[in-house]
């Protein structure tokens, strides 16, 4: 039987989790954690200060040495095992995933789905760590390369994933044997909090993951980001925000990956199946409401057929149907807070008085909570202040084009280079598109790129590093060579 909203908010523990022991953050206040869809407060959690953050890091440099030394298998047994128990529970992190952070309960299911799988993944991955054994070329020696765990880790995760990016870290994290420090985002903690009780029952180590959970971002992070037992940061959100961390971690020269801001295009080709193209743009841009760094953020169309998709695509957006996640009717729910509503807001009235037009939506919903319309603006000109920032929000504006030069010049005339996405039914013309689009990641004819298998990440000002895949495990890896004297000689 499902549980209540109530009976579910009561299994989320609230404090700070720190060698392997729920205790209470130093700091006076406590951190109120919103719904999004109604502006009411869900769970009041344990609010920590530097000193926690650096309590938290103590535990995490004790527990590395041991947990270095555990058997790749049972590492990923513990793995496993939480993977089996988030399925079994799936239902109720899918819930509070939907609570805490406003996406329907169908998205906040495919969330669950999506995130699990970076357990089941890693789990697999640990036993794979692998190295070599030589001859030099000189024939003087034998060269050893192995790999071990980096070290203690500080991961830091964005409110909009709030399952799935704190299992793409702390999954291969686990795997390597790494220990570490989880920070997740101040509006969405509850499922971290979750999570971790679920891998303490899974049979986690005292010490391996501890959590801080804080409304002092910067000054709880700062003094472990300085600490000399800290080896590696890893964080996902805005670029401005990664670039401050970077800074920071030079000072160490830490081990860091980091996820950053993206501004996707998505381009239409004349040759496209528009329906196609359409059912494309919906995942690429409503997938977490647009809040997401994958999101498509600038809708690239051929002059040709533009009309035809942007009529399509104002279609399918009006029939979206806004409310509270959890109802079984909501299509779409709220952003996350009212400072991200009055951006959309300003985004829309900025680009109206630049020349573009509204298809459909461009206004706040109704209702307690963060409501805005799906919004299409068409006839948006190259150079406009929507298509220089992240629109992390339910907005697609609609530029034109009239040759693969310049579709692709505009794809490009950006800073960030995370993902872009091509509709075209031209082979050739989508294998150039692989070569010539600055970005990490592609999907050609397709809306929807995120595989736990896949290596997720960006260029440019969209950050360093890897997450899932095979890939994704030799972040928290370092590598080591060892020479020796011919044995035979």
């Amino acid at each position: 039987m499902a549980l209540s909203e109530h009976e579910l908010l009561a299994k989320v523990p609230t404090g700070l989790y720190i060698g392997g022991k729920w205790v209470e953050g130093s700091a006076a206040t406590k951190i109120a954690v919103e719904d999004p869809a109604t502006g009411k407060t869900l769970l009041e959690i344990a609010n920590a200060t530097a000193e926690d953050g650096l309590r938290a890091l103590t535990a995490a440099d004790e527990a590395q040495a041991a947990w270095a030394r555990v058997a790749p298998r049972e590492r990923a047994e513990i793995l496993r095992r939480t993977f089996d128990l988030v399925r079994e529970r799936s239902e109720e992190f899918a819930m509070l995933i939907s609570m805490e952070m406003g996406k329907p309960l169908a998205e906040a299911r495919g969330e669950v789905t999506y995130g699990n799988e970076f357990l089941r993944w890693f789990s697999e991955e640990a036993v794979r760590i692998s190295g070599r054994y030589g001859i030099s070329p000189e024939g003087t020696g034998r060269m050893l390369v192995t790999q071990r765990p980096v070290g203690p880790a500080f991961a830091i995760t964005p409110w909009n994933f709030p399952l799935a990016m704190a299992t793409r870290k702390i999954g291969p994290a686990i795997a390597a044997g790494c220990t570490m420090v989880v920070k997740p985002a101040e509006l969405t903690p509850l499922t971290t909090l979750l999570l971790v009780a679920t891998l303490e029952e899974a049979g986690l180590p005292a010490g391996v993951v501890n959590v801080i959970t804080t409304s002092t971002s910067g000054a709880t992070s700062a003094p472990i980001i300085a600490d000399s037992r800290l080896r590696k940061i890893t964080f996902t959100g805005s670029t401005q925000v990664g670039v401050k961390l970077l800074e920071q971690s030079a000072q160490r020269v830490l081990r860091s990956s980091m996820e950053l801001g993206g501004n996707a295009p998505f381009l239409v080709f004349e040759d496209a199946d528009i329906d196609a193209a359409v059912n494309g743009a919906m995942l690429a841009k409503m997938r977490n409401i647009g809040q997401a760094c994958t999101a498509a953020n600038r809708f690239i169309i051929h002059d040709s057929v533009a009309d035809e998709f942007g009529q399509k695509f104002a279609e399918r957006m009006s029939g979206l149907k806004l409310g509270r996640g959890l109802a079984a009717e909501t299509t779409c729910g709220p952003v996350i807070n009212e400072k991200a509503r009055a951006n959309m807001t300003r985004l829309v009235e900025e680009t109206k008085r630049e020349g573009g037009q509204v298809l459909v939506g461009g206004e706040a919903g109704d209702g307690d909570g963060y409501f805005f319309m799906p919004t299409v603006l068409d006839h948006v000109k190259p150079g406009s202040a929507i298509l220089q920032e992240e629109i992390f929000g339910p907005i697609a504006p609609i530029t034109r084009f009239k040759t693969e030069d310049e579709a692709v010049r505009l794809a490009n005339d950006t800073e960030f280079g995370l993902v872009s996405y091509a509709f075209t039914a031209d082979l050739k013309r989508g294998l150039r598109l692989i070569e010539t689009l600055d970005t990490g990641m592609t999907g050609l004819n397709t809306g929807l790129v995120s595989n736990a298998a896949a290596p997720f990440g960006g260029v440019k000002a969209s950050g360093l590093g890897r997450e899932g895949g095979p890939e994704g495990i030799n972040e928290y890896l370092e590598t080591k060579y060892v020479m020796t004297p011919d044995p035979l000689g």
